[in-house]
């Protein structure tokens, strides 16, 4: 029997974004013709199950998706994000526990007037997210029922902090406790709600004190003890099975997440690491990992935006994510805000240079799917959870690649040509072979059972 595989196809020039192309054969010799490259798929060489691939329903999506859309048009975009037949299939959720910097206004799940303090949670609420974004996380539950959850804060309620308020500063040593129990009745109300919660982190960006938004600077020693003392004690005692991952931030800092699983309280609790895109080199990932073989990989954050333009540069940028990340143990590639709006807001920055898979115009409701979609869509649509990563051929900064073996027995296989030169690759699927010609500085997803 004849077999072949699908070709999807994005092109520099943008005439072509997650395009499917005529499917190639696969035959059972090469073909004879010139080739540039040869690539080989093995099987047999197994690295990390895979958990997701998506972005985040920041309260600036959630409200431009859920609020600002008409009905009918709000279920086309929900269709094309988490559908993966009609759309990219997202199946990976980062979402804020209380506000970031993407929110019309500053809040957290316990706010008390100044001066006052809460001990025993008596006002905490989770009503805020009940209007729009539980909503929008509800909905994209119903249309991919295998998403996994992820939550992070940015920051502590502010009576729990040195600063009295939830920018800048750090936690109160005497409010560890407090705070733990904040993140399960986070947990709890959000499973109520109907959104299981596959993992939390302890904080966003530990190292970096924003002036205008959320932010709270926790040091590893500080993060080691929180999660070894009383974050992962009051989730055992909950029952609450969430997964406890620890730094959340960029590749530069790789001290951070190797004091924490150091220690060995904190490291009984932790299930791994969290990994930002802003700073250092992907391989900080592997260099854990390697450090800490039985902790898991996680990459949860990489806005696209105007600090890296133009298209050219950004769509190679972020296919490069796509393939490093997976090829150092990721099990997950999330970008920012799913919808951003004309302004690239709602947010409280004084000027936001961050782009979301979606924008959504405020006044003409016109949507618009940015390159950050596509991009994604080049693993989301294809890899499926339970997925694990494969070996495959990679010439760095020339034709890079990263493939998947799904739980169904189909094969996936990425490639980014980082060249300007049109390719001929040969690929050995390990059963056969197949040729594509991918054109300068393009990226394809090929996809065969």
């Amino acid at each position: 029997m004849r077999q072949f595989a699908e070709a999807w196809l994005s092109t520099i020039d943008q005439a072509q974004e997650l395009e499917k192309q005529k499917e190639i054969e696969i035959t059972e010799s090469p073909a004879v013709k010139q080739i540039t490259d040869r690539i080989l798929v093995d099987t047999r060489t197994r690295f990390q199950e895979m958990d997701g691939f998506g972005a985040s329903f920041t309260d600036a999506s959630a409200y431009l998706v859920y609020k600002v859309l008409p009905e009918d048009e709000r279920k086309k975009v929900m269709k094309h994000l988490f559908d993966p037949n009609e759309g990219i299939g997202i199946s990976f959720l980062r979402q804020v526990i209380g506000a970031s910097d993407y929110t019309s206004e500053i809040y957290s799940y316990n706010d008390l007037p100044e001066g006052q303090e809460d001990f025993e949670l008596k006002q905490f609420s989770i009503d805020h997210d009940r209007d729009y974004i539980i909503p929008a996380v509800l909905e994209a539950l119903s249309i991919n029922p295998d998403i996994k959850v992820m939550a992070s804060p940015w920051s502590a309620p502010g009576w729990m902090k040195t600063t009295g308020q939830m920018i800048k500063g750090k936690l109160r040593p005497e409010c560890y406790s407090v705070y733990a129990q904040y993140f399960v009745k986070f947990v709890q109300a959000y499973e109520e709600a109907g959104i299981p919660i596959y993992a939390v982190s302890v904080q966003n960006e530990p190292g970096y004190e924003p002036k205008e938004y959320p932010g709270m600077l926790v040091s590893p020693s500080e993060e080691a003890e929180f999660i070894g003392k009383h974050l992962g004690p009051a989730f055992e005692k909950a029952g609450i099975k969430a997964k406890i991952l620890c730094y959340d931030h960029n590749w530069d800092v790789p001290l951070h997440p190797l004091t924490v699983l150091s220690d060995p309280g904190a490291s009984r609790y932790t299930a791994g690491v969290a990994w930002h895109v802003y700073g250092g080199e992907h391989e900080a990932m592997s260099r854990v990992h390697e450090a800490f073989p039985d902790k898991g990989v996680w990459f949860t954050e990489a806005s696209g935006g105007s600090w890296i333009p133009p298209f050219r540069t950004a769509f190679l940028d972020q296919m490069k994510h796509v393939i490093r990340t997976t090829r150092n143990w990721s099990k997950s590639v999330v970008w920012w805000n799913i919808a951003l709006d004309e302004r690239n807001g709602p947010t409280v920055l004084s000027n936001s240079t961050c782009r979301g898979l979606v924008q959504i115009n405020q006044q003409t409701k016109a949507v618009k799917y940015e390159l950050d979609y596509y991009t994604m869509g080049h693993i989301s649509k294809f890899v499926k959870q339970g997925a694990h990563r494969i070996d495959s051929t990679m010439v760095r900064d020339q034709l890079e690649s990263t493939a998947f073996r799904n739980p169904d027995g189909s094969t996936v296989l990425i490639l980014s040509n980082r060249t300007d030169e049109e390719r001929v690759i040969e690929i050995n699927t390990g059963k056969g072979y197949t040729t594509y010609t991918l054109p300068g500085e393009a990226a394809v997803t090929l996809y065969w059972t």
